[in-house]
């Protein structure tokens, strides 16, 4: 199995003739332990395109060093990295493979970059002997492999500081200190690779920067980008089980499908109706479990918060076993889901789209006039189904009244999120109000499936010849629950209906 590591660390410019300062002197540092020099040989894979560098991903194969294998790092922050480990093989490793899937489909990576590197190991320990972090000085020859620039090659002189694991991100701020008193500056690139490639490709490679979006189009495609990226970057969080992973991609898959469906006028539905059927096929495949870890949760602490003397029966027992036959293993489920060609096609049309949009001549107005329309047409849906479950007596009809609402809620909320870019503070005002509807909303519906499921849990209870008493008394807590939230709604809608709210998405 693949090892992680979390890496901190900060990099800086030097040259051959650049000294350490004395970093004892740094808060926190007692002695400084030289572990002597490493020679490290690593090539770094990609596609022909470079689509690993252009999201800050590296993979390489190293030798030499103590952990010399396979390494895979993903960005988390700037100067934090998520680094994965595989043994040394000839192959890339298959679990590697598949954190890159979503990035490289079915391109072929291959070597674009060599760095040897001559490494100086420094440990800074604390008095105690805790290892705070490594300073190295690294003397690196880049040679590039493959693509523009191939067979030129770069060299330079770098001082990395790691961060030991679990260790206080403070030191690192001593240390930075200390280099910046002796003169020492922060690197301009991220990383080697970065570097090597910014060196090695023909006029520096170039900055490009895209337009600022001027067009309601512009806007409309800068908001679907981003959901496809949100999408593409969570896939290896996904597999790698992170947490809220799962959850956060299913959330970027509906945010994309209702864009769809406000943008219409912007955006053909002959080609993005196709697309919105598999998005909610993918956001199924993604909520089968999530839906039931909800619904676990909600329930087991409602269990956990009654006094022994009114828990009566195997509650507990009773509670895992119905869960654990309604799950359908949905890890193996949701991996499968994402190895299979479904998938990469779905990945594959939506680059395709954005690559060559199918834009309708609304794309071409104004953004202050073409995406308050849109907004405004989301929230009159929003409102009608307000009106019916609000005239809806308590019971089952305005129950799903309220559960329609809560959707149309929804796409009104992305509506405006996805217009704040071009519109500004009350595109923001509309959807935080819009998101507070829709909390009530989704509150008041997660009553109504957690009481569905304790009175299953009651049939079943009795049937099975045990008392179901303590499930009673959950529904009763849930109807009151349902009731609070009906009593909230009309404050929270009165909010967002504000007349007020919508001119200001006009102007």
């Amino acid at each position: 199995m693949a090892d992680t590591k979390r890496e901190i660390e900060r990099k800086y410019e030097a040259t051959e003739d650049t000294r350490l300062p004395d970093l004892t002197r740094a808060a926190g540092v007692d002695r400084v332990a030289p572990r002597g020099r490493t020679e490290l040989d690593a090539v770094y894979w990609d596609t022909a395109d470079l689509r690993l560098a252009a999201d800050s991903l590296t993979l390489r194969r190293r030798t030499g060093g103590a952990d010399e294998g396979w390494h895979v790092k993903f960005p988390v922050a700037v100067g934090v990295r998520d680094e994965i480990h595989e043994p040394l093989s000839d192959t890339l490793p298959a679990s590697l493979a598949a954190l890159l899937r979503s990035r490289v489909r079915h391109a072929e990576i291959a070597p674009v970059v060599r760095l040897l590197s001559s490494r100086d190991v420094h440990q800074l320990l604390a008095e105690d002997g805790t290892l705070l972090a490594e300073v190295s000085v690294d003397t690196v020859l880049a040679e590039r492999l493959a693509g523009e620039g191939s067979g030129t090659s770069a060299a330079w002189t770098e001082i990395e500081v790691e961060l030991a694991d679990d260790g206080d991100p403070a030191v690192l701020d001593a240390v930075e200190k200390r280099l910046r008193k002796a003169g020492v500056r922060p690197a301009e690139s991220s990383s080697k690779l970065a570097r090597a490639l910014a060196e090695t490709t023909p006029g520096g490679g170039g900055d490009e920067h895209p337009e600022a979006p001027s067009t309601a189009g512009d806007h409309v495609l800068a908001y679907v980008r981003e959901q496809i990226a949100t999408i593409v970057r969570l896939d290896p969080a996904v597999r790698r089980d992170l947490p809220d992973s799962v959850h956060k991609m299913r959330v970027a898959t509906r945010r994309l499908r209702s864009t769809f469906k406000t943008h219409r006028k912007i955006l053909d539905r002959e080609v993005t109706d196709p697309l919105g059927a598999e998005l909610k096929w993918l956001a199924a495949e993604l909520g089968l479990d999530r839906d039931q870890e909800v619904l676990d949760e909600r329930i087991g602490s409602r269990v956990e918060a009654l006094p022994a003397a009114l828990t009566l029966g195997p509650v507990r027992g009773r509670l895992r076993a119905w869960s654990a036959a309604r799950r359908s293993g949905s890890r193996r489920r949701i991996i499968g889901v994402l190895d299979g060609q479904r998938y990469l096609d779905l990945l594959e049309a939506l680059d395709a789209l954005v690559a060559d949009p199918p834009l309708r001549p609304a794309a071409r107005k104004a953004p202050g006039k073409a995406l308050p329309r849109a907004v405004l047409k989301d929230y009159e849906k929003l409102a009608r189904r307000m009106d019916r479950a609000l005239e809806r007596p308590p019971g089952p009809e305005r129950d799903t009244a309220m559960h329609e609402a809560r959707k149309a809620a929804k796409r009104a909320r992305y509506a405006g999120e996805s217009a704040r870019p071009a519109l500004g503070k009350p595109a923001k005002r509309f959807a935080k109000r819009v998101k507070a509807v829709q909390s009530v909303l989704g509150g008041h519906q997660d009553s109504v499936v957690a009481r569905e499921a304790l009175r299953t849990l009651a049939i079943q209870s009795h049937a099975a010849g045990e008392t179901a008493f303590t499930w009673g008394l959950l529904y009763g807590q849930e109807e009151a629950a349902a009731e609070a939230r009906e009593r909230e709604l009309p404050e929270v809608w009165a909010r967002a209906s504000d007349p007020g709210l919508r001119a200001d998405l006009k102007h």
